[in-house]
């Protein structure tokens, strides 16, 4: 083959590859193919499921500055992540789904409708520039539900936050949200002295903002179907036929968020005529169901944390003090499950005589922690925390000898009934055979959040009320409504959306690159440290040849000192220059880095399929030969 036969079959590869690329990019929008570590273009089957349900259209609007963003890579390169993502919701929603991608340009109109959305705006520069990133999604009926701030630090939930999305837009209705408390959380009775109701507690007051919330009485034999979300707060001394009603509402598929509690401290119950002697009843628990569901609370046990536990003051024998008080838990950071949606983004739950779950074991569900102890932890015995008043005994006679107490735990999987023979109907006749609505086992996994406390809702464990121009205003110092809100809100709806989970991250970081410039910058840092030892020997040795005798009025320097300047000014020049060698290196090596990835990513495909072109007419040619 001639050198000239040579160069036209170059061309003719780097013409077919730039032609297949452009055809393919305008022609086969529709095939895709995720090879991403991960699949993280890959919609989960949750969020499939919720697509190919759509009865209704609904669109999504991407509010993305791309040009804006050129500046700004860490929004330039999520941006076009999230849009990628959204493309694949809209090829798999067979139509239902329709996706704009608008790019608000300053002053446009495009920007008004993104403003008044209320797409947040992002600063850019100084200058007052902005730019934007976020989603909003319309059904129908013109609902409009926002992401007002698509955070590239949150990626990993971007699929729950857009299927979520998507979801409540096709099921626009309010949840109702059916609520059985022995305590006083929806409000108690009216003031004997001003006939004004009892205030709801201020986590159900926040509830309310978002669901409907139905009182339900302790004395039922059925849920009402119309309730999405079933929260039960302190069951005491529930009737059987209450305890079968909860049993198959779960069963049946019904959500259902339980706090129970070996020492609620909220509850004050009037002391009791017959025996007035006798302790006051202030624990809760649903054993007769939890042995169904796979979960145990430890029976008069309560978690102590040494890390975790609150400080407070305390009047002891010499005064005020200030002590760590095991009963009362501040949980933060690894005491929040981090991979689960309801807790992810929580700073600090308060908790207050907590209980301690377990699972059991042989069961068929699996419980995942969602609070926990940390690692020097222990159990306090009830009565202890009940009687003895001194903070101090009780850290004296605390055992850190566990670690991770589960203090609230997700429960999910199959169960039977904890009343295999029916309904009951009453304390002598235990059950009534025969019922064709009972439900032997559940038609599905159920979903269960169990919590051990009670007292993680009471307002003064999270929240202190203001009041501000004649209004009450909560101001939060933890995130214990919050952990009830997203609770009930993933709780809710159908158990695809329960079902997603974190997803990776796209981001994928030069690991050799920050290898190299971790090595450098430790070598950086250390001849920083020791030049700084020199110049604090240097001075020392300054001040101490300064050092006059009383009454000599000499001002100038002698020889010594100024040799010693001389020689401290030529080794200050000295290391600065090899601080300048380190930094030079350092950019080099990872400009040499940045150039092989270039050409291995930019040049190398292009160079393979031209030198295969090259093989295949080279072979071809001596064929015909």
């Amino acid at each position: 083959m001639t050198r000239s036969q040579v160069t036209y079959s170059l061309l003719v590869a780097l013409a077919l590859f730039i032609g297949i690329n452009i055809i393919a990019n305008e022609t086969l929008t529709s095939q895709r193919l995720d090879l991403t570590s991960g699949r993280l273009y890959t919609l989960s089957s949750g969020s499939r499921n919720i697509l190919a349900k759509l009865d209704e259209p609904v669109t999504l609007r991407l509010y993305f500055s791309a040009k804006q963003f050129a500046g700004v890579p860490q929004y330039q390169n999520y941006g076009k992540r999230v849009r990628d993502l959204l493309e694949e919701y809209a090829a798999k929603s067979n139509g239902k789904l329709k996706l704009m991608v608008i790019e608000p340009e300053p002053f446009s109109e495009a920007e008004d409708q993104a403003v008044g959305y209320g797409i947040e705006q992002l600063p850019i520069s100084a200058s007052g520039e902005v730019g934007y990133l976020g989603l909003v999604g319309t059904n129908a009926t013109d609902q409009e539900l926002p992401i007002p701030y698509l955070n590239p630090e949150r990626e990993d939930a971007l699929e729950y936050e857009v299927t979520k999305l998507i979801y409540n837009l096709a099921n626009p209705k309010k949840r109702v949200v059916g609520v059985l408390s022995s305590l006083p959380v929806l409000g108690g009775a009216p003031d004997s002295r001003t006939g004004r109701p009892g205030h709801a507690w201020a986590s159900f007051d926040m509830l309310k903002e978002f669901f409907e919330l139905k009182p339900l009485d302790q004395h039922l034999t059925k849920i009402d179907d119309n309730i999405d979300t079933l929260l039960v707060v302190h069951p005491k001394n529930l009737p059987r036929e209450t305890l079968y009603a909860i049993d198959q509402f779960v069963l049946k598929g019904g959500k259902a968020m339980i706090f129970v509690d070996p020492l609620a401290e909220e509850d004050h119950p009037d002391a009791d005529q017959a025996n007035p002697m006798a302790m006051p009843k202030t624990d809760s628990n649903l054993k007769e169901l939890f042995d169904k569901w796979g979960v145990t609370l430890l029976p008069d046990q309560i978690a102590g944390d040494l890390e975790a536990a609150v400080r407070v003051s305390f009047g002891g024998p010499r005064g005020p003090q200030e002590v760590n008080y095991l009963p009362w838990l501040q949980l933060q950071g690894s005491r929040l499950n981090h991979d689960d949606f309801i807790t992810n983004q929580l700073k600090g739950i308060n908790v207050g005589s907590a209980g301690v779950l377990e699972p059991i074991k042989g069961a068929k569900t699996t419980l995942t922690p969602l609070l926990t102890t940390g690692p020097h932890s222990g159990l306090l015995g009830r009565d202890a925390v009940m009687f003895v008043r001194d903070p101090n005994a009780l850290l004296t006679n605390f055992k850190a000898d566990k670690s991770a107490l589960i203090l609230a735990a997700r429960i999910t999987g199959p169960v039977d009934s904890a009343f295999p023979d029916g309904q009951p109907l009453d304390e002598k006749n235990k059950s009534a055979p025969g019922n064709p609505a009972h439900l032997k086992t559940s038609k599905g996994a159920i979903h269960v959040i169990v919590v051990a406390d009670t007292d993680i809702l009471a307002n003064r464990f999270w929240v202190r009320i203001e009041r501000m121009l004649g209004m009450e205003v909560p101001n939060p110092f933890a995130n214990n409504a919050d952990f009830l809100i997203n609770a009930v809100d993933n709780l809710g709806g159908n158990d695809d959306l329960i079902s997603l989970r974190s997803r990776g991250e796209f981001s994928r970081p030069f690991e050799v690159v920050n290898q190299i410039q971790r090595e450098a910058e430790a070598q950086f840092r250390d001849q920083e440290q020791a030049l700084q030892a020199k110049l604090k020997e240097t001075e020392g040795k300054l001040q101490e040849l300064q050092r006059k005798p009383e009454g000599s009025g000499e001002a100038l320097l002698s020889p010594e000192q100024r040799k010693e300047i001389e020689l401290f000014r030529g080794e200050q020049l000295k290391t600065r220059k090899q601080l300048r060698g380190v930094q030079h290196d350092l950019q080099k090596n990872i400009e040499r880095l940045g150039m092989r990835l270039k050409f291995i990513n930019i040049g190398a495909i292009p160079l393979l399929l031209s030198v295969f072109a090259l093989g295949i007419s080279l072979y071809r040619a001596r064929r015909q030969a």
